[in-house]
Order: C-alpha cells, then structure tokens, then sequence
C-alpha cells in the first residue's frame, strides 16, 4: 500500500523539471492604441514584463520622440521607467525615466540611478523635454512619453532598460521585484534600424538561476519528505525490511547530492550579484546544507539496534530530519518568490506538497491501525525499543 501510493506521487517529480518557463505572455505594440497624437515610425514588443516601445528618430538633430507602455503588478499605485544606460548594460548607471500617480497626477521624472538600495530625482546625462505620462484603465497600463537627445555616433547602438515597480512611498519609487523578467529587462536599442535586441548575459544568468530552483525544489522539496515518508511507514510492514532501510538511504543520499550541487549554483549566483542579496533564502540554504552533511555523516555513527544509546541517536536523527523537512520546503516557497515563475509551477508544488500531505496522514492511519493491532495480538515487554533482539514498532519514529 505505501509502495503503490508512493508512485502516485512521481508525476509532480517530472513536472517540477519543467519548472520557471518562461511567460508567454506579451503585447503587440502595433494594436496599441496611444492618446498623445503623435505618430511614431517604429514599434517594438520589447523581450519581458510584456513591455512595448514606440519612437520615431530624428537623424538631423539626432533626437527621438519615444512612447514606453508597461504595466505594473499593482495598477495606479505602482510605477513603469524607461531608460538608456551611456555606461554598462545593467540598472546601475542608467538615465531614467519613471512614471507614478503623485499627488493624485500621474507624472514623469528623471533619475540617475547610482544605487540598487534607493533612487532620488536628479538630472541625467541625456537632455529630455515634453515629458508626460498617462495611465490607461482599460488595458492597466502606464505610458511615458518623451522626446530625448543622444549622440549621433551612439543612435545605432544604445543600452536600454526597463523596469516596473509595485508601490511608490511617499513620492519615491519603491524597489521593484527581482523575478524572471524584471532581471531581463534590458538590451540593445537600434533608433536607426529601428530594431532592439534582448542582453545574452541576462538570459544565461536566467538559465543558472532557473537550474538552482530545480535541483533544489527537487531535492529538498520532493526527494527528502519521499524518503522521510519510506522510513516513517514502509518500515511498518516486516515484509519491507530492510527493503525500506536501503530504500530511505538511497533517496536521502542522492538528495543530498542534488541539494548540494544546487546550493554550489545559489552560492555562486550570490557572489555574482553584489548589491542583490536574498538573506532569508540563502541563510536558510546554508542552514539547510549544514545539516543535511551532519546527517549523512551520522549514519557512520549509528548505534546497534540493542546499544543503550540508541534511543538517543533515534531521538537525534528524527529532530534533524524533521527540521531539515520544514526548512526545504519553506525554502522552496522563498525560491519561488524570488524567481517569480508562471502562478501555475507554484500550484503545481502546492497541489504536489498537499498531496504528499494527504497521503501522509492517510499511511499515518494505516501505521496506527497496523501496530495497534500486533501490540494487542501480542503483548511484548520492550528494552530500549526492543523485544527478544527484534525491533519494537514505533509509529512515531521514522
């Protein structure tokens, strides 16, 4: 029974490989529909958070009118920004130009973002006129529009950024997500060409991060609570032994492994990402890998059955193999947050997470019923556990 009910649970296994696809989901500039009159000879659907932008480049003054449309998670009370960045590829040292509801009017201000901990208003290196912003209720959508001066020698290769924001605080743009796509939003703009083209560097950064959440979520969050669950009641069954023992080692080893490869991967993005730093997740992580290596090792100190001090090790292993289960699935919830996958993957270990739940409690009946019934068919005198050199059943100890 708990053989055939285990395999009910491996198709969210192979889901969960498929975890963080990437969003389908985008605009088509071309059925855009803008209010400011203007005509704009080019549109581009820009490569994430379903970003779009218009512009029409003047060669003679090398100048662009630009229309950026993006929508915020959050409606009127967040915040969009378009911006050209004369130094890097990334959002440090990006001219900005962010667009929030302030004082009850939507509004357009320029910043010149030197730090990922805050912004202020502040001129920027490109001049900008006829700046103004909407927000449009129909599609939830806010829209900057703005004419910009760039230099002629670098109009046929600019770096942009986008980015939207939940919330603004007191007139000031609050931090925005770091999910999927706001850390793909940038890349190169052609106002000559008329073309946009995504960064590399994001997408293989994307990749290593999308790798990270998969050897995790599959190895504390789906192989760990498996192999806790074969230790806690296959074992129930004589039958089963010791099948389940070699069974619930193999499954907690090569958890470990694939757990410990995926924190190699978090650690590594971590030391590449300087100024973005996810304390909580990667302290339990670390929390995680400590003690998952005190446990594997553990098993070289194992008492015999009938050693005095067993009671002790069964209390020990059981406390750090619980405590481990709680920290890897709620560190999987926290990697979830931070990567921001289509809501269905999150569903998808919610229903996989509640499943094995619902098949705990189930097994947990049937080990109740199971022991019950032997200990009252056959009274036994127990000795650290023990009778007559067999094992006594404990339905509270995996």
């Amino acid at each position: 029974m708990a053989s055939s009910s285990l395999q009910l649970l491996l198709p969210p296994v192979v889901l969960l490989f498929l975890l963080i696809a990437p969003a389908a989901d985008s605009l088509t500039c071309s059925s855009q529909k803008l209010t400011n009159n203007a005509l704009y000879t080019t549109c581009l659907d820009l490569p994430a958070l379903a970003a779009s932008l218009h512009f029409s480049y003047d060669a003679s003054n090398s100048s662009a009118a630009v229309a950026f449309v993006a929508a915020p998670s959050t409606g009127e009370s967040g915040w969009v920004s378009w911006a050209l960045n004369p130094t890097a590829t990334g959002m440090l040292g990006s001219q900005a130009l962010i667009a929030f509801r302030d004082a009850g009017a939507m509004t357009v201000k320029t910043y010149n973002v030197s730090s990922y901990a805050s912004v202020e208003e502040s001129p920027i290196a490109y001049e900008t006129w006829d700046r103004t912003a909407e927000y449009n209720s129909a599609d939830g959508t806010m829209r900057i529009y703005a004419k910009i001066k760039v230099s002629a020698a670098d109009a046929a290769k600019l770096n942009q950024v986008w980015q939207v924001g939940s919330s603004v605080t007191n007139g000031v743009p609050d931090k925005h997500p770091m999910g999927q796509g706001n850390l793909q939003s940038k890349g190169t703009l052609d106002l000559v060409a008329g073309q946009s083209t995504s960064s590399g560097g994001g997408g293989s950064r994307t990749k290593k991060k999308n790798i990270h959440g998969i050897l995790n979520a599959v190895s504390w969050g789906i192989m760990f609570p498996i192999g806790a669950m074969i230790a806690r009641y296959v074992r129930t069954f004589p039958s089963a032994d010791p099948a389940w023992f070699y069974l619930h080692v193999s499954c907690q080893f090569s958890a470990y492994v694939i757990g410990v490869a995926g924190w190699g991967t978090g650690m590594k993005l971590g030391s590449e990402s300087k100024g973005i730093q996810y304390h909580g997740h990667r302290n339990i992580g670390i929390a995680l890998f400590s003690l998952a290596t005190v446990q594997i090792f553990a098993l070289f100190l194992r008492p015999n059955k009938d050693h005095k001090y067993r009671f002790y090790w069964n209390f020990y292993h059981h406390g750090l193999g619980y405590t481990i289960l709680v920290l890897g699935i709620l560190n999987v919830f926290k990697g979830l947050h931070i990567l921001q996958p289509d809501n269905k993957w999150k569903s998808a270990y919610i229903i996989f997470i509640s499943a094995l739940g619902g098949v705990a409690v189930l097994l947990e009946l049937v080990t109740w019923i199971v022991v019950l019934k032997r200990r009252w068919s056959k009274p036994t005198k127990p000795y650290d556990g023990y009778n007559n050199g067999q094992e006594r059943q404990q339905p509270l100890a995996i």
